[in-house]
């Protein structure tokens, strides 16, 4: 496969009068304060954010920054302590954990630094979880497993156990894993964060190649390279957002004659 970047194309207008689309994730005033042996922490605060169906946004900024916390909340890991989340349209302030639990099976795919795999099953089990716990048909489930296995180059290591793959063998697994049921929403929570330079440019490829096919994805990194993969980045400091800026993807007359030109 070619390492040059294929450039998706501009998505196309609404038709004129049509009501914009629902957006997939939408938080209006949350916050979370830590309390430790040190005093309170205002992890969050005051966070507005919404995200737009096929949108890749990631969230930038310095450790204890507080972008872990505000990826956890967006993901039930965590509660806020203040303001709301609507998840495709509807309302999560109700949401027990069982209720939580089953939207990260069926609609969120969750992607951690430390891969958080199963230790004792082996790779293929590990990706086959989630849709089995998800209510998928073992058959389907295993079709599921085989196809993300070979697509993201695993399958000689179905049979291997996690402590025997390379740190980007691994996150190769979880990524399959938080995909597997094909989730509306993917969250990464600094992907690369473990790995050297080559597992973080096998991440950012990765997750290219996902979004290109319109995964919607919200990744927290401090890792200006792999942050330039998203279309948009916010600037994180201090629990608030700073800064919101939507990335020009759009390829350059000659740039776009090259991909062109490689494609025929």
């Amino acid at each position: 496969m070619s390492d040059d970047k294929v450039i998706p194309a501009p998505a196309a207008d609404p038709e004129p009068g049509a009501a914009p689309a629902v957006p997939l994730l939408e938080v209006r005033g949350l916050g979370k304060t830590h309390h430790g042996e040190g005093g309170p922490v205002h992890a969050v605060r005051d966070v507005d954010l919404t995200v737009r169906p096929g949108e890749f946004v990631a969230v930038t900024g310095p450790s204890g920054a507080g972008k872990s916390t505000l990826l956890h909340l967006l993901g039930g890991l965590q509660r806020p302590d203040s303001g709301s989340i609507r998840l495709d349209g509807e309302s999560t302030d109700s949401y027990s954990e069982a209720r939580w639990a089953v939207a990260r099976r069926r609609s969120i795919g969750v992607v951690f630094q430390f891969f958080n795999l199963v230790s004792d099953l082996s790779v293929a089990d590990n990706v086959e979880l989630p849709a089995l716990l998800a209510g998928t048909a073992p058959r389907q489930a295993r079709a599921e497993r085989e196809k993300l296995l070979e697509e993201l180059g695993l399958t000689a290591r179905a049979r291997s156990m996690p402590g025997e793959l390379s740190g980007g063998e691994q996150q190769r697994v979880a990524l399959a894993r938080a995909l597997v049921n094909h989730p509306r929403l993917l969250l990464a929570d600094e992907p690369a964060g473990s790995l050297d330079s080559k597992g973080t440019r096998e991440v950012m490829r990765l997750l290219s190649r996902f979004h290109q096919r319109g995964q919607t994805i919200v990744l927290v990194t401090h890792d200006a390279r792999l942050a330039s993969a998203a279309d948009r980045v916010i600037s994180f400091f201090d629990g608030r957002i700073t800064d919101d800026a939507h990335l020009d993807t759009t390829p350059a007359p000659a740039a776009r004659t090259r991909v062109v030109e490689l494609r025929d």
